[in-house]
């Protein structure tokens, strides 16, 4: 292992800041994924999110000590994942869940990062993938809250922010101007997502308030209540379902987003703090929970296909790679594990 200390530029409200920050590049840290559960890693702090990147070469991670860890897949199926980058880039405090999220761009070229400051960091990935680059901090300030969830439009020009003031915010990517802030939800906000055209915007509430948005015109479209507080939120890949993953025993259901009817709910679902992920054909859907467990199910009839328990702490955060050949989780046990779904 090796480190070098590159400058990056953070572009901060029209400020122009040099900031020298240590890059890691860890070669020896790789592991092959394989038909068991791979450990990618283990931190030295609780695991608060993970994403692939859209062509799935990529993995990112947000951990409570504020520090980001990009990976790199190597050209087999088989191949490696090899650690790139590892940043800390927050004050080091660690606070509540839900207050270091990652979420790359569509076309893979950038990485957003949201911070307890009320701040969210872009990075851009060098074309060789060996370099990360700060581009902009988009700042939801006067009204600063810990940024708990973030999602990028389908056409890579805005990204939605939710905090734990119970606000979300919405800024345009090229330069960082704040297009808006929704009105607030009651409680913090754990989880935002986009349709994939680009119009409809949800957000998820630990008051068990869901609310689904106009991206465009910003005004309240549909509101679902939930008796328990909401963890997570994913539209399916054609739109036609909004997936909603509550923290009470039972609560993980599959709406309708034609006519916002109850579509079916997910057999012998276990509740936590945790986000939901479908499967890119929409045929799985995915979510962690509380009992340490990764739980895959049949989207078709909710069917629980897999319950599988390979972390010793709540599963907080779980990513389907675009192939949908593998499973990624994250747990606030420090580690990262990926699963090998195909055979699932």
């Amino acid at each position: 292992m090796h480190e070098r200390t590159l400058p990056l530029a953070i572009i901060a409200c029209a400020a122009l800041i040099l900031v020298p920050l240590t890059l890691s590049a860890c070669g020896p840290e790789t592991l092959a994924v394989g038909f068991e559960p791979t450990l990618l890693a283990e931190h030295d702090s609780p695991v608060q999110s993970v994403a692939f990147s859209p062509d799935g070469t990529f993995l990112a991670t947000g951990t409570g000590d504020g520090t980001l860890r990009v990976w790199r897949k190597g050209p087999h199926r088989f191949s490696r994942w090899t650690l790139l980058h590892a940043l800390r880039i927050s004050t080091g405090e660690r606070l509540v869940a839900y207050s270091h999220d990652v979420a790359f761009s569509p076309d893979g070229s950038t990485l957003a990062f949201g911070l307890p400051d009320g701040t969210v960091r872009l990075w851009r990935l060098s074309e060789e993938g060996d370099e990360l680059q700060a581009t902009l901090e988009l700042t939801s300030r006067p009204e600063p809250g810990r940024i708990s969830s973030l999602a990028f439009s389908p056409d890579g020009q805005s990204l939605a922010a939710g905090a734990w003031d119970g606000s979300v915010h919405l800024w345009q990517v090229a330069d960082g101007a704040l297009l808006g802030s929704l009105d607030k939800h009651s409680n913090g906000v754990t989880s935002v997502a986009f349709s994939p055209d680009g119009t409809t915007l949800a957000s998820a509430s630990l008051g068990g308030v869901t609310k689904v948005w106009d991206a465009t015109t910003m005004s309240l479209v549909h509101q679902l209540d939930a008796s328990s507080g909401t963890a997570g939120v994913a539209f399916s890949p054609d739109g036609s379902m909004l997936a909603i993953a509550g923290m009470a025993d039972g609560d993980r259901e599959l709406w309708s987003t034609a006519d916002w009817t109850l579509i079916r709910e997910l057999e012998s679902a276990r509740g936590g703090q945790g986000n939901v992920a479908f499967s890119a054909d929409g045929t799985l859907v995915a979510a962690g929970n509380a009992w340490y467990d990764v739980q895959v199910w049949r989207v078709a009839n909710g069917a629980l296909l897999h319950s599988v328990r390979g972390h010793t702490d709540s599963v907080n955060s779980v990513a389907f790679s675009p192939d949908g050949e593998t499973l990624a989780s994250a747990s606030l046990d420090g580690t990262v594990k990926l699963w090998q779904v195909r055979d699932w």
